[in-house]
């Protein structure tokens, strides 16, 4: 993609524009939760934020006590 500098008019070549998505699958983020029992330390451990947790569960149609329930 070809963009133009705001400040001095120079076109500039750039390829690819933002963070990359993270496609963390929803298998992984179980097997994380069963084995932490808490979202930060899965957070941690898959290298994303608490949110994203909780938006992978939610694409899926569960919350995090449907997980756990016995």
């Amino acid at each position: 993609m070809i963009i133009q500098c705001p400040h001095c008019g120079k076109s500039l070549v750039v390829n690819g524009l933002g963070r990359k998505p993270l496609n963390i699958t929803f298998k992984n983020v179980c097997e994380a939760l069963q084995t932490h029992h808490s979202i930060v330390a899965v957070a941690r451990e898959l290298g994303c934020s608490p949110s994203y947790i909780f938006d992978v569960l939610k694409t899926d149609r569960l919350k995090l006590t449907d997980l756990f329930r016995e």
